[in-house]
């Protein structure tokens, strides 16, 4: 079912041929790698599990008899690889999802080792247009990627996750999907019922409260660029001007969060203020996008160092000119996945 240089390639994969082996199956590593972080909400655990797909398709490429594409046939191998992942594992989620909101007054509390959701860096998804070769293939929508999509599906037990995402993301067929799945049709479709009322439950009711749009507005990115300005200045003032007054933040892997513009000040009040013992250092920034959001990668200089290292990728979300909304993934191991470089002088 595949192209005559497709077939050709896969006859000298099944003879030994590593090359073309690389070659059948590079082409669809950056859908593969969405796939898998939408089934897994890590962006760590998606890489993982495309090399893993990778070397199960090497070790059975021999037996692969071309009723179905090669991409079909990744997908398959991918969606499993994934669900033996999710075996016994807890959902991913964000702070908020697990307590209410903290005291700004109190000590932030130490990072926790549970399953946080991970942002996914805008440039290893986009474009994603069908090519000429694979003319199935389905481009990424936004939405399928947004933080809030994620952490609703997390909600769904594995196998509803995987039909959800082959039926309504992707747009397979009912009975490809039971092919993939080793199912039928009737149990897709009751599976798919299902998860499509699951998520009803754990998405916004209004689609423009977490679909995100194509681009920012003028007005959203005029503030983002004051609130960067503020950040590196620490300029509290004009950060609560850019505020809405009911704004949350989240911090994975901490497990503190909070909501309000007030609370929020509050807390970087103890870490921008040099006279504090919380006290965090001067920071510099970086524009970038996740998950289809404006973002922002910070570097710290925390006293006594010499330069900026990672510090926390944040995202944004907007609404009536402020910012309602900051996930701020605390997490240094990141940055290479956002080309980001791995530290900036520190003459600011």
């Amino acid at each position: 079912m595949g192209t005559g240089h497709d077939d050709l390639l896969v006859a000298a994969a099944r003879d030994g041929d590593e090359s073309a082996f690389r070659t059948l199956v590079e082409r669809h590593r950056r859908e593969l790698r969405v796939h898998c972080y939408r089934m897994l909400g890590s962006y760590h655990d998606a890489e993982d599990l495309v090399q893993e797909t990778f070397l199960r398709a090497w070790k059975n490429i021999a037996g692969f008899q071309g009723r179905a594409t090669i991409r079909a046939w990744l997908y398959r191998i991918a969606t499993n690889a994934c669900l033996d992942a999710l075996d016994g594992r807890t959902r991913r989620m964000l702070p908020h999802h697990l307590s209410g909101p903290s005291n700004p007054d109190d000590d932030l509390a130490p990072p926790t080792d549970i399953h946080w959701l991970q942002p996914f860096p805008d440039r290893l998804w986009e474009p994603a247009a069908p090519s000429e070769t694979e003319p199935d293939a389905v481009a990424v929508t936004r939405e399928t990627i947004e933080l809030a999509f994620l952490a609703a599906i997390q909600h769904l037990p594995p196998r509803q996750r995987a039909v959800l995402i082959l039926r309504d993301v992707l747009g397979w067929p009912a009975s490809q999907t039971a092919t993939l799945l080793d199912n039928t049709v009737a149990s897709v479709n009751s599976a798919l019922q299902r998860a499509r009322a699951t998520i009803r439950e754990h998405l916004p009711e209004r689609r423009l409260d977490w679909a995100p749009t194509a681009a920012p507005s003028e007005e959203e990115r005029t503030v983002l660029r004051r609130y960067v300005d503020a950040l590196e200045r620490a300029d509290l003032a004009t950060v609560a001007e850019l505020l809405a007054e009911d704004v949350r933040t989240t911090m994975p892997p901490y497990p503190t969060w909070f909501r309000g513009r007030e609370s929020v000040l509050r807390a970087l009040a103890t870490s921008w203020d040099p006279a504090l013992p919380g006290y965090v250092g001067r920071f510099r920034t970086l524009p970038t996008r996740a998950n289809g959001r404006p973002a922002v990668a910070t570097y710290v200089r925390r006293p006594g160092e010499p330069d900026h290292r990672p510090f926390a990728i944040s995202v944004f979300w907007f609404g009536g000119g402020r910012i309602t909304e900051i996930v701020a993934f605390h997490d240094p191991g990141l940055f290479p996945a956002f080309a980001l470089p791995p530290s900036l002088p520190g003459h600011r």
